[in-house]
C-alpha cells in the first residue's frame, strides 16, 4: 500500500524549529529535533539519572512526552502554515526498558488530513556499543488547530 502524499507548507523546517524552541518541556529533558522532514521528525536526547524511574530506567512518562513530540511535530509538518496541532488521544505501549546512553523518537505520520493527522511513534535507547533497541511505540491522533488565541504553530 502506498502511502499518503505529504506536501508540506514551504516554511515547514522554520515552523517546526521556531515551535520547538519555545517548547520549554522537551528543553527540560535535554531534547533536540535532529531529523525535521515532511511527515518525519526524530528527537534525540542524552541519558540523565534525574529523568529515571526507581529502578534506573528512563522513566515512561518521559518516553511518552518525547514520542507525543516526535508525532506532534511530524504531523504539524504536514499541515498549512495557518494552522497549529494539538494532540487528541494517544496510545503508547513499552516494549522493554529505558535503558542507553541516550535515546531517539521518531514521529512518522500516517495519515495526513486537513483536520485529523494520525502519527506513529516509535522510541529506541541506543546503547554504548551504538545499536539502537526499540523500548516503545505510540499512535497519536492530532488535530489540526486554526484561529485559536495563543496557538500558534
Amino acid at each position: 500500500m502506498a502511502a499518503a502524499k505529504i506536501i508540506p507548507d514551504p516554511n515547514y523546517e522554520e515552523r517546526v524549529r521556531a515551535s520547538f524552541a519555545r517548547q520549554n518541556a522537551m528543553a527540560t529533558i535535554g531534547a533536540e529535533l535532529t531529523l525535521v522532514t515532511p511527515g518525519i521528525i526524530e528527537i534525540e536526547m542524552p541519558f540523565s539519572e534525574k529523568l529515571t524511574q526507581q529502578h534506573g530506567f528512563l522513566h515512561a512518562g518521559v518516553i511518552s512526552t518525547a514520542l507525543d513530540s516526535a508525532c506532534g511535530y511530524a504531523a504539524l509538518s504536514t499541515i498549512p502554515d495557518d494552522a497549529s496541532v494539538l494532540t487528541i488521544e494517544f496510545k503508547v505501549n513499552l516494549l522493554a526498558p529505558g535503558r542507553g546512553v541516550r535515546f531517539l523518537f521518531r514521529g512518522s505520520v500516517t495519515k495526513p488530513g486537513r483536520t485529523i493527522v494520525v502519527a506513529d511513534g516509535q522510541a529506541y535507547a541506543i546503547g554504548a556499543d551504538d545499536e539502537a533497541k526499540l523500548i516503545a511505540t505510540m499512535t497519536g491522533t492530532m488535530m489540526a488547530v486554526t484561529g485559536r488565541e495563543g496557538i500558534e504553530g
